[in-house]
This record gives structure tokens, C-alpha cells and sequence, in this order.
């Protein structure tokens, strides 16, 4: 995730960086990656060339699927 990250401030998409569903085209991009048997992901957007606003990074806990739960797409 890190990585994906400096990639972002390098004004360069990492393979892993996605657009966040719900948010096409308005720049919002997300990183999965997993760890020790657990999911987590980042929620970033570059707004101006090299700064990167995180604006959101959780462990993914839903219960059906791969969906991002409706609570953290909200926040």
C-alpha cells in the first residue's frame, strides 16, 4: 500500500490502484491489500501533482463479499 501510495505522489497509478465504486470519474481511487489473513484498504485522491489526500484506510470486515460496506463508502 505504501508503495501504491509513493507511486501516486510520483503522478503515476500503481497495477493495484483502482477508481472507487460510486465515485467514477471524480478521481477516488483505492488500494486493497492483504495482510496477515485480514483485507485493508486505502482511499486516496491527487488533486494537485504530487500531493496524495488519503481519505480514508480501514480493514475490510463485511460479511457478503468483496463489497466496500455502504458505512465506509458513507464516511
Amino acid at each position: 500500500m505504501d508503495y501504491a501510495l509513493f507511486r501516486a505522489q510520483e503522478g503515476k497509478k500503481h497495477l493495484d490502484a483502482k477508481p472507487l465504486k460510486g465515485f467514477m470519474g471524480t478521481g477516488v481511487l483505492e488500494i486493497v491489500d492483504d495482510y496477515d489473513g485480514d483485507t485493508y484498504r486505502a482511499v486516496y485522491t491527487v488533486k494537485l501533482e504530487g500531493v496524495v489526500y488519503v481519505l480514508h484506510a480501514f480493514q475490510k470486515k463485511s460479511k457478503r463479499g468483496a463489497a466496500t460496506p455502504k458505512q465506509e463508502i458513507d464516511l
